[in-house]
């Protein structure tokens, strides 16, 4: 590889057109890392909210963008697997995935699925990563049981649907216009329509009366009042944005009276073992699920890693269906 590459960062918290291409070194692996050469970044709400100045990187990490990746392993810190070089690998990373090359935790990388392409892949570990760890764990969702996801059309939505339903579980998700509750009915699931829908209302027709056992919310803010409202004995409510606000009174009686579970977890700041262990039940339990005529990551759009405004804008929209990537040029094959 050269010794410098192209990366996107921001030259001042705002809108996308902070976002500018610039020339920096290829950092070198630490020990327990990975170089890796990036096929493809995703990219995910969280750049968003750190670009305009919603939610700060935490301290320390680069300030290069980008959460999740796909590419080859071209060197190896002290203390990996010799194995690992050479393979074509999906990474969380803690930053630095919209560049041509980017370190991660080699206990943070799982092996490319087999029938996906780089840019599939770049579009999984974030979302495998949360959907395990809140859904799974947290939510500790069973086959049988009944869920419902807000915003269903979102890269996270639309991979967890699918998961979901591997799993045994039958889903409810909401949208945006018919066009988008269309496209999910498609994918096998009932789909409300939040703009002129009363989702309580519906998701209680839906499940004759029973209301749903877990709740996958991007909300927040009085919407969760409206979830606990349509939810089943002994429900969990697992928090993972707060797009309608962070704060909300919440009725500590219909809580009590149904035996609920409200909890909440963010990626981002977890310790490195925490995300090891994620990384251990995504694929133990996560990965066999995933492939050709499995569960597949739906993407939205591709965009250059020099258009990554442009990327930024149509995530900012709400207008993209499934997952936003960026391709860098040197692609992997």
């Amino acid at each position: 590889m050269s010794d410098t590459m192209k990366a996107v960062i921001a030259t001042a918290t705002g809108g996308p057109d902070v976002l500018t291409l610039v020339d920096r070194p290829v950092p070198a692996p630490a020990a327990g890392d990975v170089l890796i050469r990036v096929g493809a970044a995703g990219v995910n709400r969280p750049d968003v909210m750190q670009r305009s100045g919603a939610l700060p990187a935490p301290a320390g990490v680069s300030d290069i963008f980008g959460l999740e990746i796909c590419g080859v392993v071209e060197a190896l810190g002290d203390g990996v697997d010799p194995a690992l070089r050479g393979t074509t690998v999906m990474a969380l990373t803690k930053a630095g995935g919209y560049a041509g090359a980017v370190t991660a935790r080699a206990d943070h990388c799982l092996p490319l699925p087999e029938g996906l392409d780089i840019a599939e892949g770049a579009v999984l570990p974030e979302g495998l990563f949360t959907i395990w760890h809140n859904l799974f764990e947290r939510g500790a969702l069973k086959p049988g049981e009944r869920l419902l996801i807000e915003g269903g059309a979102s890269g996270i939505g639309t991979l967890a649907l699918q998961l979901a339903q591997a799993w045994g579980a039958s889903v409810i998700v909401t949208a945006g216009g018919p066009e988008k509750c269309a496209r999910l009915e498609k994918m096998g699931v009932a789909a409300i329509d939040y703009r002129s829908a009363d989702v309580t209302a519906e998701v209680l027709r839906l499940t004759d009366g029973a209301g749903v056992d877990v709740v996958l919310d991007i909300l927040g803010g009085d919407a969760i009042n409206r979830h606990l409202a349509c939810m089943a004995y002994g429900g969990r409510h697992v928090g993972l944005s707060f797009m309608s606000g962070m704060m909300a009174p919440v009725d500590l009686g219909l809580l009590m009276r149904k035996g609920l579970w409200l909890t909440s977890s963010t990626l981002r700041p977890r310790s490195d073992a925490e995300k090891t262990a994620m990384a251990e039940g995504v694929r133990r339990d996560l990965l066999p699920l995933i492939g050709p005529e499995k569960v597949r990551p739906v993407l939205s759009r591709r965009f250059p890693l020099a258009k990554a405004s442009e990327a930024h804008a149509l995530m900012e929209s709400g207008e993209n269906f499934g997952k936003i990537v960026l391709e860098l040029d040197g692609k992997v094959a």
